[in-house]
């Protein structure tokens, strides 16, 4: 059954986009993914591109075609798209401003990435947010790796069903969960709170930053609380993946007292 639009969602923020021959033809494998469409670059050939026409057909998928550019320009990476790409439907994926406009009081504990470029760090964030049922992880267009393939694959495929809340910026989001009543916390070797100790009150937006740079300064200056994770050994700090998953299941954890 085709999942019904919401109103007011564009088709990029119902859609993700998911290029190259192998991907693609993986997405239409898996039935338990809604494919939107799949478009093909006119005058493309070679190996794969049949095998996707009829994994397409099999499945009533509509496939259309386009100029080679236009392909390159729809699937945002004109270098790996291999001439084809599919629109995949992400149900839980809107913009935050939707949500916080909509039923904000189901947003009790979000996630806000900040800076983080590496893919398979992305990918890793929502499969664990996701595992955990945290209620919305912040991905912003710019500053952090896109919804690609590489994050799809790192996320397992749960990117698909994952509460992805999409903005422009991670400074913009953050201070629009602030206007909205959300307490800020980031997360720093040196925070003032231990994460298991701290007083957090909901609803509470967590930012994580990328591990070599932290979070970005126009973010890090509507933090309202700072807290670490207690490390032992001399060991300073984690991957951003691994810090957020501590984060989320420390709110199960919290959510179960």
């Amino acid at each position: 059954m085709t999942p019904e639009p919401t109103p007011g969602i564009s088709p990029k923020d119902r859609f993700i986009t998911v290029y190259g021959r192998n991907p693609v033809h993986e997405v239409l494998l898996d039935d338990d993914v809604h494919v939107d469409k799949v478009v093909i670059a006119d005058g493309a050939r070679g190996s794969g591109l049949r095998e996707i026409q009829q994994a397409a057909r099999r499945r009533g998928v509509e496939v259309a075609y386009a100029s080679a550019e236009r392909v390159k320009k729809l699937a945002g990476n004109g270098r790996q798209d291999q001439g084809v790409f599919a629109d995949v439907v992400a149900p839980r994926m809107r913009p935050l401003e939707v949500a916080l406009a909509g039923d904000v009081a189901s947003l009790r504990a979000v996630l806000v990435i900040d800076g983080v470029t590496t893919p398979a760090n992305v990918g890793m964030i929502l499969r664990s947010a996701t595992a955990a049922g945290v209620d919305g992880i912040v991905v912003p267009r710019k500053g952090v790796a896109s919804l690609d393939p590489l994050v799809v694959k790192a996320s397992a495929g749960v990117a698909f069903r994952a509460p992805i809340l999409k903005a422009f910026t991670a400074a913009e989001a953050v201070a629009d969960l602030k206007g909205a009543g959300f307490h800020v916390v980031g997360l720093d070797a040196d925070g003032d709170d231990d994460l298991f100790a701290a007083h957090l009150p909901e609803p509470v937006a967590f930012v994580l930053g990328s591990e070599t740079a932290g979070l970005t300064p126009e973010v890090a200056d509507l933090v309202d609380t700072w807290v670490s994770i207690p490390m032992a050994s001399g060991v300073e700090s984690l991957n951003v993946s691994a810090a957020a998953a501590v984060v989320c299941f420390e709110l199960v954890r919290r959510a179960r007292l």
